[in-house]
């Protein structure tokens, strides 16, 4: 009776573990849209599942990180159910939750879901030191990128021209260059300069400042004025001095942040738990990339959202009395 007794106890053990165990194996996985893989999107999606894949053995999500065309595509991709997340410029943050601007045909988004804000994005004027351009303006007749389609940069360059009352005719050459291309392509005098919305300080801008003397340029004037003070996501900024090789004086300009999107299908806690693994190791978030060091916590739940914060991002931002 006692061999029995044993015998049914093991099989009781047994079937305990075998209806657990899989519910502790089982992996769930996520992905995050970015950008360039020389941007700091992709350094902060990389950042991000870092620090959430370092515990998955006990929640059993397993993020990967996509290099994708930028802010508009993530957006419109986390729309159609192919991105679980994604980075995405502040204003086409507002577009694609409000239904204008680029997302005027689609229509509003009121699935989209804010998730944190993470760096400063100033709108960066990279030129060839030889292009004789000091501002924006002597930008008229030259070869310049303007960003590849389905980037936020290259949404906001097309806001920006249209402020001005300038078209893509403006220039000799509009060229369409992803971020991870137009770098060489100002050093190897194939375009005259680039426009680009990044975190700085960027290995994309680092590496043509270096390599051939690229200068920064303002952007200023009364298109600037105007679209600052019309939209609620742009603010004027500085890029520092010294940052960058051969540019030792600020640079003014204007920007948006880069934020960090899902949607309403993201189970709440799959974003509890990538908000708590961020936020509970703030200190690691910020080493890992230049563009973090100066992230608060208490700005990053409210600066640059304009979509409603999904509830396990709230769930965490409560406990922590942040709401």
């Amino acid at each position: 009776m006692k061999k029995l007794t044993a015998i049914a106890a093991a099989f009781a053990v047994a079937g305990a573990l075998a209806t657990t165990a899989p519910v502790h194996a089982q992996q769930r996985f996520v992905t995050i849209g970015t950008g360039g893989v020389t941007g700091v999107y992709y350094a902060a999606g990389g950042s991000i599942c870092r620090l959430i894949n370092a515990n998955r053995a006990q929640h059993g999500i397993r993020c990967s990180v996509e290099s994708t065309g930028g802010s508009v595509y993530n957006l419109n991709t986390i729309r159609g159910g192919e991105l679980d997340f994604g980075v995405a410029q502040s204003d086409w943050q507002y577009h694609a939750f409000n239904g204008s601007s680029s997302f005027a045909d689609a229509g509003a988004n009121k699935d989209l879901r804010a998730v944190f804000s993470i760096h400063p994005e100033p709108f960066t004027v990279l030129v060839r030191k030889e292009a004789g351009v000091t501002k924006f303006e002597d930008l008229k007749g030259k070869r310049f990128n303007v960003g590849n389609p389905g980037s936020g940069t290259r949404a906001s360059m097309e806001e920006l021209l249209g402020a001005m009352g300038w078209t893509l005719r403006d220039f000799s050459l509009a060229a369409e260059l992803k971020a991870d291309e137009h770098g060489a392509a100002l050093c190897d005098n194939q375009i005259d300069g680039f426009f680009y919305g990044v975190g700085h300080p960027s290995a994309n801008i680092q590496d043509p400042t270096t390599t051939c003397g690229a200068k920064l340029v303002p952007l200023t004037g009364p298109a600037v004025d105007k679209l600052v003070d019309e939209r609620p996501y742009y603010a004027k900024v500085d890029i520092p001095g010294g940052l960058y090789a051969n540019n030792p004086d600020p640079t003014p300009t204007y920007g948006v942040l880069a934020t960090f999107v899902t949607s309403t299908n993201t189970p709440e806690d799959v974003v509890y738990t990538m908000v708590k693994a961020v936020f509970d190791n703030f200190d690691d978030f910020k080493r890992l990339h230049p563009a973090f060091a100066h992230l608060v916590p208490e700005d990053m739940v409210k600066n640059g959202l304009s979509a409603p914060l999904h509830d396990g991002a709230v769930k965490y931002y409560k406990e922590r009395g942040w709401m």
